[in-house]
């Protein structure tokens, strides 16, 4: 089991270790015996389908590996335990932001598409085959577009930003620090910042995603903290919104559902939701 000390283990499962052992897995405990977190990463051996086969429900209704590990120790099979330095917790959809901007800071500039005349790119960009850039657009690696991607003209890729294959984002769109996931459309006057919008997503022209509190305090989801400062919104799969829609600072939006024509969207908002 890979392991890593973090300050907080309150919402995660801590490990206690004795003598490089496992000996008990607390699984988001109060009052954690330790600093050490479980990273999730296993290396396991075919004892594991034994101790599955004898996994037991867990009150939260999921047959949960932790407690298949916990019956390997009880049963005297021994687990070891492997430090490690670098992790980052994707435990909320806000921590893809952190996840995304890791990785894009290690890509190399590549172009597999078209780049109209009049485009300026600036640091390391990703292109996918197939994809347009057209003319009068602003991009600021670094930035990773899909394959058969519609871009421009005149729109504004700023760092950090994911796009996957086949989205389109238009004229006078600009997009910051976000990931836009596969067939999503961005077309009109929009701007998306510290996002992560779901796949087969349309915004409607004129849509807008605050991201930024007045008070400039750190952004809380349902009561939750984030951890940042700046934060705008998280959009399930087949989000649609109409033109001039607003969405709020930290605000949850769940799959199929419509934001209506000059909407104010804000907190979190249930699944196959009309807000009008």
């Amino acid at each position: 089991m890979s392991v890593v000390e973090v300050q907080d283990t309150v919402d995660l499962g801590s490990v206690e270790v004795k003598g490089g052992k496992v000996v008990r897995i607390h699984e988001k405990v109060k009052q954690p015996p330790s600093n050490l977190a479980n990273a999730g990463l296993y290396l396991f051996t075919p004892d594991i389908f034994t101790a599955v086969s004898q996994t037991l429900e867990s009150s939260r209704g999921e047959y949960e590996i932790t407690d298949s590990l916990q019956w390997l120790i009880d049963q005297g099979y021994g687990l070891s335990c492997q430090k490690i330095d670098y992790w980052l917790d994707l435990s909320y959809p806000w921590d893809l932001l952190s996840a995304n901007e890791s990785l894009l800071a290690g890509v190399e500039a590549e172009n597999r598409g078209e780049v109209e005349e009049n485009v300026v790119i600036k640091g390391k960009v990703v292109i996918g085959e197939g994809t347009v850039v057209r003319s009068g657009s602003y991009i600021v690696g670094p930035v990773v577009i899909g394959r058969d991607c519609d871009l421009g003209p005149n729109c504004y890729l700023r760092p950090y930003t994911a796009i996957g294959d086949g989205c389109r984002i238009g004229s006078a769109v600009e997009v910051k620090n976000s990931i836009i996931m596969k067939g999503s459309k961005i077309p009109h006057h929009n701007y998306v910042g510290d996002s992560v919008i779901g796949e087969g997503c349309n915004l409607g022209a004129g849509t807008k995603v605050a991201n930024l509190r007045f008070d400039d305090n750190e952004i809380l989801v349902a009561g939750r903290e984030t951890g940042r400062r700046k934060l705008g919104a998280i959009l399930g799969d087949m989000v649609k919104t109409g033109i001039n829609a607003s969405i709020n600072v930290g605000t949850v939006i769940g799959n199929n559902a419509h934001i209506g024509p000059g909407a104010v969207a804000s907190g979190v908002i249930s699944p196959d939701s009309r807000i009008f």
